[in-house]
C-alpha cells in the first residue's frame, strides 16, 4: 500500500509547482486553513503547496510527528516565521496508485494562522505574475 507521508516527503517544501503536481491526482482536493472552500484540481493544489513551501520552508521548519492508516497520514509540523511560532498538521490521502487525492492543512495558534494567511496571499500573488 502506498504511504502518503513517504510520497509527500519526496517533494515537501520543494517550492516547484511541476514537481509537486507529479505526485497529485488530477482531481486532488486541497483544504486550506484560511480559504473557506476546498480547492479542486491538481493545478491549484500544486500552486498552494508550492506557495506553502516558499512561505513555511525555512531553517526552523520541521515535521515533529506522523500518524498512519491505510492510504492516509497525518504529519505534524512546527516552524517560526518573523518570531511567531506556528504549529500545524498536514492530513494527506492517496489512491492505490500513490497519487495524493486529498490534502488538508490545519494551523494554530490564531496569530500564526493570520500571519500565514497574509504571507501565503503575498506568495500566491507573486507566483501568478
Amino acid at each position: 500500500m502506498p504511504n502518503p507521508a513517504e510520497i509527500w516527503h519526496t517533494v515537501a517544501l520543494s517550492r516547484d509547482v511541476d514537481t509537486i503536481a507529479a505526485i497529485l491526482h488530477d482531481d486532488c482536493i486541497f483544504e486550506s486553513p484560511v480559504v473557506h472552500t476546498p480547492q479542486l484540481g491538481k493545478a491549484i493544489t500544486a500552486k498552494y503547496l508550492a506557495a506553502a513551501g516558499h512561505t513555511l520552508g525555512n531553517a526552523e521548519f520541521k515535521y515533529v510527528g506522523e500518524w498512519h492508516r491505510e492510504n492516509s497520514a497525518i504529519l505534524e509540523f512546527e516552524t517560526v516565521i518573523d518570531g511567531v511560532a506556528i504549529n500545524g498538521v498536514d492530513m494527506i490521502t492517496c489512491d492505490d496508485d500513490g497519487l495524493i487525492t486529498h490534502f488538508k492543512v490545519m494551523v494554530r495558534p490564531l496569530k500564526g494562522m493570520n500571519m500565514l494567511h497574509q504571507k501565503m496571499g503575498e506568495m500566491l500573488q507573486q507566483m501568478t505574475r
